[in-house]
């Protein structure tokens, strides 16, 4: 690089954070947290508002009109992915608004047509059913045209089918039973083949008893082979979640629990121990050597996103940056080029840490380390998410960066290794 030995100028990070509104990082709160370590900070998990999401502005409307203004770390984990029609495999406490995930994804994506199942919802009790369409009609208060059904055992299962064969009052979204629901497959009253997205709650208590495992093998088997597959849990095993991703491509997997929160697969992880003048000659060798479609960088202040932004363009590479300094208006807008492929290579602050989900985004390096374990899973996870293939390269260049290694090792069990001179490509690159 033109510019390899001239270091970035490091300004204070408190000048550079928002300290409200749905962009406030989690330092902005660690800064008044009064130096106790050991309490537990989830401010930094709703660093993103729903309005991040993109979705529907009916959708967005019904959100604000229920007064949620952060999604959940679930949520935040979830949406983004599940609105593109990736299969996902969730395990997280009751509470933490697993249901919200597929209700919003599945009515983002809903197209209604007169007489056509798009979405079947599985769950174990009728009670539950019930707890799932009132959520559906809540989310979809401004979507007049969205009709939602629930069928269960021990009612009339001719009034189910006079409902289906009416294409004036057919459901688009249909929450069921196993039992009930495999019995109007069964009999061809509900007719499956426009079904676009097929979801378990409370999977495991489906799939651990034979005969409803029976019978969502059998739905599963009159629907369309291409959709979208979701599955929720508040407890998962670990026989039953291979047995959930039989149903499932390359499903985005997220665990959440007390202790280790969040859980990632397939990524290369590896850190590079350098000298903080050394950095920007490293990167400029890791872009001209690597494969990649596209690589976020993460930087540690508004100001260094700013700078090396200009130092990328000014040496030819094709670099975008999105932090705290824009306008939301302006941040979408970057989001969009990178997310479109205009760009291949984003700066970032940790404020989109949790916000940016682009399919193509198989690198993330950490220019600057992460502040702890918890943006360091943040930040990897834009890597590998739509297949099961990612690399993450950290920076270690100060005596802090390495005890942050240290938290991570401790608390994930990661392997993390030195870069090696060469890496396989077929080891990062989803073919």
């Amino acid at each position: 690089m033109s510019h390899d030995n001239e270091d970035l100028i490091d300004y204070d990070d408190e000048n550079d954070v928002v300290t409200h509104g749905p962009g406030a990082s989690a330092a902005a709160t660690r800064a008044g947290d009064n130096g106790d370590k050991d309490k537990k900070n989830f401010s930094g998990i709703h660093s993103t508002g729903f309005r991040d999401f993109l979705l529907k502005p009916e959708l967005l409307r019904a959100i604000s009109d229920l007064g949620f203004e952060h999604p959940s770390e679930v949520q935040q984990e979830c949406i983004p992915q599940a609105v593109l029609g990736m299969d996902v495999l969730c395990q997280a406490k009751s509470g933490h608004g697993k249901t919200a995930v597929f209700v919003l994804a599945t009515l983002q994506q809903l197209e209604p047509v007169n007489g056509e199942v798009s979405v079947l919802v599985l769950c174990h009790t009728r009670e539950l059913a019930f707890q799932i369409k009132n959520e559906y009609a809540r989310f979809a208060k401004y979507l007049p045209d969205v009709r939602v059904a629930t069928f269960y055992g021990g009612t009339p299962v001719t009034k189910d089918a006079e409902l289906l064969r009416d294409k004036s009052k057919c459901p688009h979204i249909v929450v069921a039973t196993p039992g009930r629901l495999n019995a109007l497959t069964r009999d061809k009253v509900l007719d499956a083949k426009n079904v676009k997205h097929f979801v378990l709650d409370e999977c495991d208590k489906m799939l651990e008893q034979l005969d409803m495992r029976r019978d969502v093998q059998e739905i599963f088997r009159t629907t369309p082979h291409h959709k979208q597959v979701m599955m929720f849990s508040a407890t998962l095993a670990k026989e039953i979640r291979i047995t959930c991703k039989k149903f499932m491509a390359n499903p985005l997997e997220i665990f959440v629990d007390d202790e280790t929160k969040l859980t990632l697969h397939g990524l290369q992880q590896y850190f590079v121990k350098l000298e903080e003048v050394a950095k920007n000659r490293k990167l400029n060798e890791l872009l001209d050597t690597l494969e990649f479609n596209q690589v976020v960088i993460f930087v540690k202040s508004v100001a260094r996103a700013i700078e090396l932004d200009k130092l990328l363009v000014s040496c030819n590479f094709p670099s975008i940056s999105i932090h705290s300094g824009l306008s939301q208006e302006e941040r979408i807008a970057r989001y969009s080029a990178f997310k479109a492929f205009e760009k291949r290579i984003l700066v970032a602050t940790d404020i989109f840490g949790r916000g940016i989900d682009v399919e193509r985004v198989n690198i993330v390096v950490n220019y600057d380390a992460p502040p702890d374990a918890d943006s360091y899973l943040h930040r990897v996870g834009r890597a590998g998410r739509f297949g099961t293939k990612g690399l993450a390269i950290t920076f270690v260049a100060a005596e802090g960066d390495q005890q942050v290694m240290d938290s991570i090792q401790a608390r994930f069990e990661v392997a993390m290794t030195e870069l090696p001179e060469n890496i396989d490509p077929a080891s990062y690159m989803t073919s």
